[in-house]
């Protein structure tokens, strides 16, 4: 199954619109689009539908669909009250953080230190153009305050899952599913199995493979197997040629999420759709942006799911619960999914918790 599949197609797909469209609860919109309600202007901050953003609002990665920004097709929050962090940054010569310069356009993922209060803020999000220059102290979608240290991002000595283990878990798997692969991808999104207790890291792994194993066949599918249909996929109806049919270890499907996808990751897939299944990294990054970042109708995206002790079955509503949840056609997947984590969750020595259905 291809996730995110959405019931129906986005009829708002103009990301950082130049004027906002008047909310409607019947339109789908993906994160980046904006829109007017009750005299304010909101932009979404991921997939949504039905969800009043008068009601429904917070800042980005408050797990609220839309986030107040200042004015109709501004790309920058309002600014924030919130001081910034007090803590002492650690001395500039252990720390290789360049600083911040107006009107350079950063790559997600980079640690600056602000010159007007030697903080370090870390590219969160960035947009169809990147970071834009954006100042940090101003925006808290693209930069969030973060400390800057030495410490390198998790590797593969620091995923809880062993390269041997994995081998295990997927003894059939396709060459093109590397572990190198994956750890490398993981660097993208350090909260990744790096959240919470030993337990809950082990559970999220657990979790996150598990939903891998179903939508991939273990680790042997790259492409969806039916690709005959892969038009339904372009939601405006016509995507020149380009097939958005389902890629990778979340087999990644529709443009729409192939553009929010490679905008969060700084890669143009909305291009090069291609690049999710002969690019190991790209296509785990792929994952981790989905399983990290994306809920679909869910209340929660996976990993909050696991590190809040939502359970399992959030997280398969997250990737395919309009198909599989709630007594779908698509039940055996969900049962699927259960015993993969239950096998998982056992060989990494945690329990399950109790809920493995949705």
């Amino acid at each position: 199954m291809a996730c995110g599949a959405a019931p129906s197609a986005p009829t708002n797909l103009t990301a950082q619109a130049v004027t906002c469209a008047v909310w409607s609860s019947s339109a789908t919109y993906v994160q980046g689009d904006t829109v007017t309600a009750s005299g304010k202007a909101y932009r979404a901050n991921f997939w949504t539908q039905g969800d009043s953003p008068a009601s429904r609002n917070g800042p980005a990665g408050s797990g609220q669909p839309w986030t107040v920004i200042s004015s109709c097709g501004s790309t920058t929050p309002p600014p924030t009250t919130t001081p910034p962090p007090t803590t002492t940054p650690p001395p500039s010569s252990t720390c290789n953080a360049a600083t911040w310069t107006r009107g350079v356009n950063y790559t997600l993922g980079t640690v600056v230190r602000y010159p007007g209060n030697g903080q370090y803020y870390k590219l969160v999000n960035v947009g169809s153009n990147g970071s834009d220059g954006t100042d940090p102290t101003i925006s808290t979608w693209y930069w969030q305050p973060t400390t800057c240290s030495t410490t390198p991002p998790p590797s593969s000595g620091g995923f809880v899952v062993s390269e041997a283990l994995f081998n295990q878990m997927f003894p059939n798997r396709n060459s093109f599913y590397s572990y190198a692969g994956l750890t490398t991808a993981m660097r993208a999104y350090p909260a990744f199995a790096n959240t919470g207790s030993d337990t809950v890291r082990k559970q999220e792994a657990a979790a996150f493979l598990a939903n891998v194993n179903q939508e991939t066949g273990a680790l042997v599918y790259i492409r969806e197997i039916n690709q005959a249909n892969w038009n339904s996929y372009c939601s405006s109806g016509n995507c020149g040629g380009k097939q958005y049919y389902g890629r990778g270890p979340m087999q990644l499907s529709w443009d729409y999420n192939y553009r929010t996808a490679g905008a969060a990751l700084g890669i143009d897939l909305l291009n090069n759709p291609d690049l999710v299944a002969t690019d190991s990294a790209v296509a785990w990054k792929t994952a981790l942006w989905y399983w990290m970042t994306q809920r679909a109708q869910a209340a929660r995206t996976p990993h909050d799911a696991m590190v809040s002790g939502a359970g399992f079955g959030e997280t398969i509503r997250a990737i395919n619960g309009g198909i599989e949840c709630n007594g779908g056609p698509g039940r055996e997947g969900m049962l699927n999914r259960g015993r993969y984590y239950t096998d998982f969750a056992g060989r990494l020595g945690v329990p399950t918790g109790n809920n493995l259905t949705c």
